[in-house]
């Protein structure tokens, strides 16, 4: 724990925004870091609360009160090697984590958790700057040779765990550079992608070999990947998009937003658009973004960098209260409203509306035709009103991953949920020697719950082909 009376003595203090004003001119990342003193005084606030219900919260199992500790103590790499034990990439969770920990902290009780992601974001940065990280290449070869398709967080702290435990490891990327939805989904505004950059060259140089721009299952048959490799690890992510299937979607100016954000990504990198695609683009636009989640707020963000008249999003779902009854949801992650960054830099919201048709002139939609649904989740009688849109963004999440190519060739079996039927313990398929894990096996998730499954699964990779494995759950 830190301090005693730390809790007591100490207010919470979290990483602020730069102004709206200024940040939404440009696509860097706009949190404003806390001083290390301040960052000290946090840590203080970790009280000595008996049960440490923050790892209730933590998917990756994270150490929580002992790396607060550390820093209140000034012992910042000690911190950090305790914090790397448990997450390969705490500057991703740092920066785009919902932070479940901090819902789940004592203090949340009072609505004052620790600061716990400013805190882990503040001690990998600090090793960076420090060069306290650096590659840590395998000490023994196992003769080994694995296939991890998918360069997404799930596929990068597997490839990384399974090069340090001794084997040769292949991840297979379709896209040009790895990061998977870490680069091509994230805007630079959350994480700007030199912190992917540097940690790719981090494992190049302890052994993983990236193949960039390999399609496994087109590119690169199914037969291939099993003949050539003694394991394979599926961690190629949910990629398909829950449509909206209602009249009018066939226009123009329609689109998912897994489209429209990976081209702004591309543009911010310099990256050319890949080649047929039709360059979607907000500016001089009223933005229509129907779907009220993380994705929804991205698109809302981008939306106004690229100088969108106007953006609206659409929630089905009843609006959330302002404050979660604390009796009835802590230590669980609580349904509250949410209001991100980019809400605040200009964006109306509505809840509890369904679309219920597009129209439009000249084949490109002009409006949405929408009604207000009733606590039954039943269309308003007389509650019918209509938006103009010139872009519609669909950012209602993904149902599963794409089983077109690799996912039939190779015969795995399925759950009933389309994802790839795998244990969470073993993370093995139905096809002898492949193996399942992040949003592939488990759905659309977070990207905390992706670098947990990579891990655990190359535990599982271990195991299967030594015998044993010192690597941890």
């Amino acid at each position: 724990m830190g301090k005693v009376t730390g809790f007591l003595e100490i207010d919470r203090r979290e990483r602020r925004y730069a102004l709206a004003s200024d940040r939404i001119r440009h696509y860097r990342e706009f949190m404003l870091p806390v001083s290390e003193e301040a960052t000290r005084d946090q840590a203080a606030r970790c009280m000595d609360c008996g049960i440490p219900y923050c790892h209730n919260g933590c998917p990756v199992n994270n150490q929580i009160p002992d790396w607060n500790d550390l820093v209140y103590s000034g012992e910042w790499r000690a911190a950090l090697e305790n914090l790397h034990s448990t997450n390969n990439f705490p500057e991703f969770t740092g920066r785009v984590c919902p932070a479940p920990c901090e819902a789940s902290c004592t203090l949340n009780i009072q609505d004052a958790p620790v600061t716990i992601k400013t805190i882990e974001c503040a001690i990998v940065d600090r090793g960076w700057e420090e060069g306290w990280i650096f590659p840590e290449p395998r000490t023994r070869e196992t003769g080994k040779k694995v296939a991890v398709v998918g360069s997404g967080p799930a596929g990068l702290a597997c490839a990384q765990q399974l090069a340090r435990a001794g084997h040769e490891v292949h991840v297979f990327e379709k896209n040009a550079k790895p990061g998977g939805l870490l680069r091509y989904g994230i805007p630079d505004f959350k994480m700007e992608k030199h912190n992917v950059d540097r940690r790719v060259a981090q494992m190049e140089a302890e052994g993983v070999m990236f193949h960039c721009g390999v399609t496994a299952g087109a590119g690169l048959a199914a037969s291939r990947l099993l003949a050539e490799h003694d394991a394979v690890v599926l961690a190629g992510g949910a990629e398909k998009p829950r449509d909206l299937p209602i009249p009018g979607r066939e226009l123009n100016g329609v689109h998912f937003a897994m489209d429209f954000l990976p081209q702004q990504n591309r543009r911010v990198s310099r990256e050319p658009i890949i080649a047929n695609d039709q360059p979607i683009l907000a500016s001089g636009k009223h933005v229509i973004v129907v779907g009220g989640g993380d994705t929804g707020s991205d698109c809302i963000g981008t939306s106004v960098r690229q100088g969108a008249l106007s953006v609206t999003q659409l929630e089905i779902m009843p609006k959330p209260p302002e404050k979660e009854n604390k009796l009835l949801t802590w230590p669980d992650w609580p349904l509250k409203l949410r209001t991100s960054s980019s809400h605040e830099e200009g964006a109306e919201r509505d809840f509890a509306v369904m679309t219920q048709r597009m129209s439009g002139e000249n084949g490109a939609v002009k409006k949405l035709h929408c009604v207000r649904l009733d606590t039954a989740m039943k269309p308003a009688l007389g509650t019918e009103f209509e938006l103009r849109a010139d872009l519609v963004l669909l950012a209602m999440g993904f149902v599963s991953p794409v089983h077109e190519g690799l996912l039939t060739d190779l015969g795995v079996a399925l759950d009933a949920r389309g994802n790839v039927a795998a244990s969470p313990v073993e993370y093995r398929c139905s096809v002898e020697k492949v193996f399942a894990c992040g949003d592939m096996r488990r759905g659309q998730s977070l990207v905390v719950w992706a670098i947990r499954e990579g891990r655990q699964a190359a535990r599982a990779v271990d195991l299967f082909l030594e015998g044993e494995t010192a690597l941890p759950r």
